[in-house]
């Protein structure tokens, strides 16, 4: 655990925010900072957990995990959107891959794989949110489908921003 204290400006050691970064998160940014290792982390060692349960023949406990897995669903989608989003910000601006996605021979460049990324993620929280009623600020843009707009994109990663944010502001730390 870093005892550097994260800023706004500066809200991972050695990364440096962009300016769109910064208009769109504010003060929220070194927030964001801090969920890049807790959400790698978590992600980890709930497959860790759920592989040592099933290689102990524990469906009791594969079953549990998976459960409280499947609860926590919403709230992972939402802070890997907002670390997909302030990372694509700050690699600059480009256009998304298109829906399909067809593999070529020639790699995507980086900005846009995670703009692409970020909105996929953030589409998904679109879906969950629509079919659970699960947004705090309403007006849940459409779920990501095959033929989408660049358009469809930044509603669904700006819904995000939103969520998360408004999240942020009624409940500090979680």
């Amino acid at each position: 655990m870093s005892t550097q204290q994260l800023s706004p400006d500066e809200p991972w050691p050695g990364w440096t925010a962009s300016e769109a970064a910064q208009s769109v998160y504010g003060k929220h940014l070194a927030r964001i900072g801090q969920l890049i290792p807790a959400v790698v982390y978590a992600h980890v060692m709930d497959r860790q957990g759920i592989a040592d349960a099933h290689n102990a023949g524990r469906q009791d406990v594969v079953d549990a995990q998976v459960a409280s897995i499947a609860m926590e669903c919403r709230n992972d989608l939402l802070e890997a959107a907002v670390v997909l989003d302030a990372l694509a910000l700050c690699h600059g601006h480009g256009s998304y891959l298109p829906r399909p996605y067809q593999e070529t021979s020639i790699p995507a460049p980086r900005n846009v794989e995670l703009r692409t990324d970020a909105s996929d993620v953030a589409g998904e929280l679109a879906r969950h949110d629509r079919q659970y009623v699960t947004s705090t600020t309403g007006d849940v843009p459409a779920p990501l489908e095959d033929g989408c707009t660049d358009s469809d994109r930044n509603a669904v990663r700006a819904y995000a921003r939103r969520e998360w944010i408004t999240r942020q502001e009624r409940w500090p730390g979680i």
